[in-house]
């Protein structure tokens, strides 16, 4: 308990503090850009699944209001693909038994 009264009371290093702050400058933007990429790319194949344009995704990289614009235009559109018909499931049939041949 002492020691970590002996640390509030110290001054912090200007150095370590500078050396800090550059590895935070540089580890921030990576993850800023690794947020905004897990969001585009799912908004990315919806879009182009739904017959819109997949560019609007783009609108990701306004970190909030841009996904709330893009989920919001996703929501209310008229999404111009049509689902595929159901297909029955027909089992295989036998095979016909030989016919005899005819003359």
């Amino acid at each position: 308990m002492l020691d970590f009264a002996l640390l509030l009371q110290q001054q912090p290093d200007p150095v370590m503090i500078q050396h800090l702050v550059m590895t935070m400058m540089a580890i921030i933007p990576i993850l800023i850009l690794f947020a905004i990429a897990l969001f585009m790319v799912p908004c990315w194949f919806i879009l182009k699944k739904a017959g819109l344009s997949p560019w609007l995704s783009l609108l990701c990289v306004i970190p909030s209001l841009g996904t709330l614009v893009l989920l919001y235009v996703m929501a209310f559109s008229e999404w111009r693909v049509t689902p595929l018909p159901q297909q029955a499931y027909y089992p295989p049939q036998p095979p016909y038994p030989p016919q005899p041949p005819t003359a």
